[in-house]
């Protein structure tokens, strides 16, 4: 049987969120808005009854000079700047497509979504102590997932990549060197690829959309690393339609194999409910019981590590799904049945879809054979 080191507070999921963080919030009309904490927060209140056990911890904020892991320095001064002037300038304005896409421009007045976004690298930060100093097995940090954003350049509403920091900051303070990590946001995390394309000491697992047909056009699957970190990316772009059996394939067919031939000290994992069939943003087929398998997976796959997971959720466009797919999400991770069953209909994949599915299975490990046993099966 299973055993942990962390006694009562095994079974208990921290998880990590302030109201501030409400305020990472682009606008009217924009994809990305604040209101999402308040919908889930909402659900987690009304379908998690007595015997469920986690606490809502608040972090600080980082500093310039904690941004400093992961961003360059005149990248964070115009980012702080852009967001937090309240007047127009046109010299700033001017200067804005060098360091941000349009994604990242707020239809609106700007808010407080630079400090929002400083909270939610405060909570990748405290995660990492929360584990590593044996106060949770397992840490979510709402808010937490911002995988497209660079050194020097924020896109898909990504400003600062919290999940880049938590790796950097384990592999540096806490001197880890086997950290798993598994996007399974419906978009590819070309940021945090790019942060640990030739590193060793980082597994990098991501599950996604045909990047022919969905931003950001990165993620193919003979894109494997390079130099020492050569064949520790993985990509596995899914098929448009692509549902709970290509995900349950996907998991395991290669996800779980390397996990277990990797044999991490941790698993980080992000992304929330756009693989859902009817999110809106992307055009993948996963049922609510999908969300459910993933927690369930990296859970499974935990073990290895003595059950250290640090998950990040903030992506989904669908107001009505986002709630019941991301408390799916943690129900599975956590090991529990939720107290509401939720009903839907399930989107049926096509044997072609599957089929297809399997192709690219095989396609992901062909590019891999030479760098894990476990493919060569």
């Amino acid at each position: 049987m299973y055993r942990s080191k962390f006694g009562r507070n095994f079974r208990m999921i921290g998880i990590l969120f302030r109201e501030e963080i409400k305020e990472y919030d682009f606008g009217p009309g924009h994809p990305f808005r604040g209101n999402r904490y308040e919908l889930f927060i909402a659900k987690l209140t009304a379908c998690w009854k007595e015997g469920i056990d986690y606490r809502l911890l608040q972090a600080e904020a980082v500093r310039d000079d904690e941004l400093r892991l992961i961003c360059t320095e005149d990248y964070i001064e115009f980012t702080k700047d852009f967001y937090r002037r309240e007047d127009f300038d046109a010299q700033i304005y001017s200067k804005f497509y060098h360091y941000h896409s349009g994604d990242n421009r707020p239809t609106g007045g700007r808010g407080k979504i630079e400090e929002a976004a400083r909270f939610v690298v405060g909570q990748a930060k405290m995660a990492c102590e929360l584990i590593q100093q044996g106060e949770f097995a397992k840490v979510v940090s709402l808010g937490g997932g911002m995988h497209h954003a660079k050194p020097s350049y924020g896109e898909g509403f990504c400003l600062y990549n919290d999940v880049a920091f938590c790796t950097l900051y384990l592999l540096e303070r806490y001197k880890l060197n086997r950290i798993m990590v598994i996007d399974t946001d419906a978009h590819a995390g070309n940021g945090t690829c790019e942060y640990f394309y030739e590193e060793p000491r980082v597994l990098f697992i991501d599950i996604h959309q045909d990047p022919l047909t969905l931003y950001p056009g990165t993620g193919f699957a003979n894109e494997i690393g390079k130099g020492k970190g050569k064949g520790f990316t993985i990509n596995i772009p899914l098929p448009v339609g692509a549902g709970f059996d290509s995900y349950l394939l996907a998991f395991e067919s290669i996800i779980k194999p390397l996990a277990g031939e990797f044999k991490p000290q941790i698993i980080l994992r992000n992304g929330g409910s756009d693989p859902h069939f009817q999110d809106g943003l992307a055009k993948l087929s996963l049922p609510l019981k999908g969300f459910r398998m993933i927690g369930d997976q990296v859970r499974e796959m935990a073990q290895l590590c003595d059950g250290k997971v640090i998950d990040f959720i903030a992506s989904g466009y669908n107001e009505r799904i986002l709630p019941a797919a991301w408390l799916n999400l943690i129900a599975g991770l956590a090991g529990i049945n939720l107290a509401e069953a939720e009903r839907e209909d399930n989107f049926e994949e096509s044997g072609f879809i599957v089929s297809e599915t399997k192709r690219v299975l095989e396609e992901v490990k062909g590019n891999l054979r030479d760098y894990w046993l476990c493919l060569q099966k």
